[in-house]
This record gives C-alpha cells, structure tokens and sequence, in this order.
C-alpha cells in the first residue's frame, strides 16, 4: 500500500443508533436498529502532497473493524464511489459491546491511503 499519494483524509464519522454513543464530527443518519453502526464522512479532496485531488479519481473505501482497536478484523468494502462527496455506510448485527472502526480510500490508480484514525461505538444491551 502506498500512503504518499491520497490523502490523509479526516473520518468525520458520527457513529449512531441504538445502544450507545460514539465519537466524531461529523452528522450522519440515526439507525433504528439495535446493535447498528452508521458511519458517515467525506471524500478527500487533496492528497498527503498538497495536490489536488478529484472525487472522480476515487474508487474503494475499506471499513475496517472489531472489537479490539489493534484488531480490526472485520472488512466491508464499498465500490464504485467515484464522484461521490458525502458518502455513509449502516454496519449492521453489532454484538453488545464496544466496536472500533477505521476507514481507508483507494484511488482508481490502486494508490490506498493510510487507516483513518479509530472510532468508537458502544452497544448497549
């Protein structure tokens, strides 16, 4: 993976629903769902070298995640994301719990930035 090219994006995530808070800053949609997890945030727009970088250049964003930080174990990924700005994503069927999540781009040249950092969830009984 190569980290120099795309940008260290910020996860603005809001982690919501039922059975817990989270952490970010960013808003996203409130989930109904027990033992959910919305995770919403923006597209980059710069590459870790100051160039500008073009929605349209984007490809994949991998979640990861887990019940450990250091042990995100769990992948979804979601393809097709060209031109998009805003973008969310609802993981469903959490355990109770706490549950880590980070975020990572991949441009349409296979360039991958570095992990965004970790956010939290706890699911609540």
């Amino acid at each position: 993976m190569s980290k120099a090219w795309i940008a260290a994006f910020i996860l603005g995530v809001v982690l919501t629903g039922c059975g817990g808070g989270g952490s970010g800053t960013s808003s996203g949609q409130a989930s109904t769902q027990e033992g959910n997890a919305v995770l919403s945030w923006s597209a980059p727009t710069k590459r870790v070298n100051g160039e500008d970088l073009s929605r349209y250049e984007l490809e994949k964003y991998t979640i990861r995640y887990g019940t450990e930080p250091d042990n995100l174990n769990q992948v979804v990924v979601i393809d097709n994301v060209g031109g998009l700005i805003e973008l969310s994503h609802e993981v469903t069927d959490l355990s109770t719990g706490t549950w880590y999540f980070t975020i990572q781009v991949q441009d349409a040249n296979g360039l991958t930035s570095e992990p965004s950092d970790v956010v939290s969830k706890t699911i609540s009984s």
